[in-house]
């Protein structure tokens, strides 16, 4: 994501109603966000749909990352010669 440039980025609540169909095209076709105003004060920001997926995906591989690190803080873990018995494919060769 581009860094916010607040001159093109930030629009109040009502210019955003009177043209919303040219700022979701603008905002599709270039990937910014647009944080819309209300009383001079932040209310929402609008993303694109790529965008949010992308956000989405590396929030839950954040999380999943967090996730095994607590496990293997917290000993929940298996090496992984005793996994390769438990999956009957024998030692690793070295090379």
């Amino acid at each position: 994501m581009k860094p916010l440039r607040v001159a093109e980025d930030v629009v109040p609540i009502g210019q955003f109603k009177a043209q919303a169909k040219t700022w979701l095209a603008r905002t599709e076709e270039t990937g910014q966000p647009l944080v819309i105003t209300q009383n001079g004060r932040a209310a929402g920001v609008l993303l694109s749909p790529a965008e949010f997926d992308r956000l989405v995906e590396r929030y839950q591989f954040a999380r999943a990352i967090d996730e095994g690190l607590a496990d293997a803080g917290a000993g929940r873990f298996v090496e992984d010669t005793a996994l390769r018995a438990r999956l009957g494919l024998g030692r690793r060769k070295r090379r």
